[in-house]
């Protein structure tokens, strides 16, 4: 498919425009200066574990129809990332010792 030049201006035009406004609207909505609204509060507090939440269901949607040798190191890796966060309890690190050990896994044990 060809574009014509306005074709393709009116995409960067509209790509842009949706990036800015996603970018400012916060900050047009939320205008208090220092005080924080508690909807925002509530959000920082549950947005992370819902996030880990769907990454989680997204790593595993194919597990039923999976092989053992994935399916183990996708638990073994689970495990870990459990591990490493009730021992550090830092999200960041869990989830890279996590990703670490899955790739370990994935590309020499269970190869």
């Amino acid at each position: 498919m060809i574009l014509t030049p306005l074709q393709t201006f009116i995409i960067i035009l509209m790509v842009a425009l949706s990036s800015i406004i996603t970018r400012f609207l916060p900050f047009l909505i939320f205008r208090r200066n220092n005080s924080q609204s508690q909807y925002v509060s509530y959000l920082g507090q549950v947005l992370p574990y819902a996030a880990i939440g769907m990454l989680v269901v997204y790593c595993l949607k194919d597990a039923p129809s999976a092989s053992a040798a994935y399916i183990a190191s996708q638990m073994i890796s689970i495990v870990s990332i459990v591990l490493v966060h009730i021992w550090k309890d830092n999200t960041l690190l869990s989830i890279g010792a996590g990703t670490a050990i899955y790739m370990v896994l994935v590309q020499t044990i269970f190869a």
